[in-house]
């Protein structure tokens, strides 16, 4: 008989792997955030900078020492990690490079044919011209290359073609993210980025695949298939699937009724022994978590598990947001109790809040009050204020 897990269980468990059932203390510096990276997976990297940057925000969450030079030596001194995209452009542990090769090799074609029509005529008849421009100079910025190209709107989809090539070129491996100035990416050639040891191993899509699937699935504590798949959105469905079934059927993997949110039950793998220890409870603390945080990227998973629903309201017209353009979510314990739109006003050196809205059934009693009044004080001090202004009319709840 199959065995039944608790959504209580579940939640506890997702966020252990996730690193957020512990207190946020602890190094967030060196071998220590690396580590840290290699356990959550990855780091996704965003430009929306309302209060601080998804990658900064996520580390920040786990571990209140965090500061973002850290993140910086780790990539561009240390080379711990390495930039490339999952589902978007993230950090990532620097032993997943061979891996993403296959990658590179998919992208190869595949992005010059949806590329085509959405930018400017002629960018694939740059690559060479880019490539060569990097071999000879060094290190290039998108403002380093393209001389006399007509500039667009910066957006994704109007670059410049000489900046689509080497986004292309970025994408299959050509190149690789040296370093950051400011937000802009710097790049060279990958062999003179990637450490050695790392540039020049190989493996097979069957390797890769079955270590791409184990990794997901250590660092999800539970999942279907599906979410194995697409954890790091570099495994085709199908191959998650016999990867699971085939772990099933020797023994290395058991199938669970995992409860959900709203009581009803779905079928999901996990490791043998994996609930044999009592799984932690997450302390009382109270976080705020970037929108892009890994343990809530899978919106579907996040509402399954914990009833929160989050849609990012950035594309949304603003009489239309029913929240906010860019809302936090609100961690406590293994509860998401409710999200808030606050924004760093740097020059005035205050923290904003205009709004936080309690998921139902929450309240906001005395203690949970002081437990969001102090989680703010941190998070204006982490974003370069010095105090917190609220709006009026700010706790809706």
């Amino acid at each position: 008989m199959v065995p039944v897990i608790s959504n209580a269980t579940a939640r506890r468990l997702f966020l252990d792997r996730h690193a957020l059932a512990e207190p946020p203390t602890g190094l967030a510096t060196g071998e220590a955030l690396a580590r840290l990276i290699d356990r959550i997976g990855f780091v996704q990297i965003d430009s929306i900078n309302t209060v601080g940057r998804a990658h900064h925000m996520i580390l920040w969450s786990r571990r209140r020492g965090y500061r973002p030079e850290a993140l910086k030596r780790a990539a561009e001194v240390d080379r711990a990690l390495f930039e490339h995209v999952t589902h978007d452009a993230s950090f990532l542990p620097i032993a997943l490079f061979p891996h993403w090769r296959h990658r590179f090799a998919r992208d190869r074609e595949r992005l010059v044919d949806r590329w085509t029509g959405w930018q400017r005529d002629g960018f694939h008849e740059k690559f060479d011209d880019v490539l060569k421009h990097v071999a000879d100079h060094g290190p290039v910025s998108s403002s380093d290359v393209g001389e006399g190209e007509r500039r667009g709107s910066g957006g994704w989809w109007d670059w410049h073609p000489s900046k689509a090539a080497l986004e292309y070129l970025w994408r299959v491996g050509e190149i690789s993210v040296l370093r950051r100035d400011g937000f802009r990416k710097v790049y060279d050639l990958t062999e003179r980025v990637i450490p050695p040891e790392f540039l020049n191993a190989r493996t097979s899509v069957e390797q890769t695949e079955e270590a791409l699937c184990a990794i997901a699935m250590d660092r999800l504590g539970l999942a279907t298939p599906g979410e194995i798949a697409a954890y790091w959105a570099a495994v085709p469905p199908e191959a998650a699937r016999r990867w699971a079934m085939r772990e099933l059927a020797e023994g290395r993997l058991v199938e669970a009724d995992v409860e959900g949110a709203d009581g009803r039950l779905k079928r999901a793998f996990l490791r043998p022994g994996t609930l044999d220890a009592p799984v932690p409870e997450p302390p009382g603390t109270l976080r705020i978590l970037s929108p892009f945080d890994p343990a809530l990227r899978d919106r579907k998973r996040a509402e399954r598990l914990f009833g929160f629903c989050y849609r990012i309201e950035v594309f949304v017209p603003e009489p239309k947001r029913q929240y906010g353009y860019y809302v936090f979510p609100v961690l406590q314990g293994a509860r998401i109790v409710g999200r808030i739109d606050a924004k760093a006003h740097r020059d005035a050196g205050a923290l904003r809040v205009r709004a936080f809205w309690p998921e139902a059934g929450i309240r906001t009693g005395k203690d949970r009050r002081a437990a969001l009044d102090a989680e703010l004080d941190r998070l204006a001090r982490f974003s370069g204020c010095d105090r917190v202004e609220y709006a009026p009319d700010w706790l809706r709840g």
